[in-house]
């Protein structure tokens, strides 16, 4: 991830203690009236960190977990604007959110982000890994070596710094759920044009899957999504041509939605997932299948 960085935290939002909010109290939660009804309460209580959720699927996955009743969201990324925007749509639906400015490739951002889960909220129960990088699509021979470093680091150095820091919280409390965000190009292969982005994401299903196993008997779930073709930022400036032409040939005949990986993603963390460990769940319109 090329560009310099500036690791200092910069909170959006003064936070309150969990007690004080009726929401992810250690006693009995308290309705708030100010919370506008939702669809479910999947994340009720819960403390969530979503990296990448400036924009695309974390930020459909932050609101959705502010939506069913979270205590707290701890949004992370690079753009500090897109982030910011996000905690305060997360806060307009009645959760505390924090604007965490997170580059996750380095382990001190890492780190920091964590720290403030746990100096804000006491804890942290739910972590979706979200964010990645995909070149633009070309022939191997022509990625810059540069752009290996940038596709690796960010979407499995990133994952390994986040269960590193992640999991010994959690591992602490006896309990936790993480989703990983891999993708589609992770499982079929080849894919012409982006083979750095596949191979990066095959390995962050191998190391999901072995982090899974690692950490089941101590009490915490470690699953990946898989999305498909998905209309978000990244895909755009990956060079996909005709998306017409993409969505034509799923069997869904249309392509994916950010809300729609996150509403796979907010089950694979709640308690409705509670068997399932080491998993990756297409979220595809029928790609795999066909």
């Amino acid at each position: 991830m090329a560009g310099s960085y500036s690791c200092t935290i910069q909170l959006t939002s003064s936070a309150t203690p969990l007690a004080a909010t009726g929401r992810g109290a250690l006693t009995d939660l308290v309705p708030n009236p100010e919370i506008p009804a939702v669809q479910a309460d999947r994340m009720m209580g819960k403390v969530c960190v979503v990296t990448g959720g400036g924009s695309g699927i974390g930020r459909a996955a932050a609101l959705k977990m502010a939506a069913e009743g979270a205590a707290a969201v701890l949004v992370a990324g690079r753009r500090e604007a897109e982030i910011g925007s996000t905690a305060a749509a997360c806060r307009a639906l009645g959760t505390q959110a924090l604007a965490i400015p997170t580059d996750v490739t380095r382990e001190g951002d890492v780190a920091r982000l964590v720290d403030a889960a746990i100096e804000h909220f006491g804890r942290l129960d739910v972590a979706f890994n979200n964010a990645g990088f995909q070149e633009r699509r070309a022939p191997i021979e022509q990625q810059a070596s540069r752009v290996y470093d940038d596709v690796f680091d960010a979407n499995v150095r990133s994952i390994f710094l986040c269960l590193r820091h992640q999991l010994p919280v959690m591992f602490a409390r006896g309990e936790g759920r993480i989703v990983v965000n891999a993708s589609v190009s992770g499982i079929r292969n080849p894919n012409l044009g982006l083979a750095l982005y596949s191979a990066s994401k095959a390995a962050a299903i191998s190391m999901m899957r072995s982090a899974a196993l690692e950490a089941a008997p101590r009490g915490v779930r470690i699953n990946a999504i898989a999305p498909g073709r998905v209309v978000t930022d990244m895909m755009q400036r990956s060079g996909v041509g005709d998306m017409a032409a993409v969505a034509a040939a799923l069997p869904l005949r249309r392509m994916g939605q950010p809300d729609d990986i996150a509403e796979a993603v907010i089950w694979l963390l709640s308690d409705a997932a509670s068997y399932v460990v080491g998993h990756v769940l297409a979220a595809d319109g029928g790609f795999l299948a066909s």
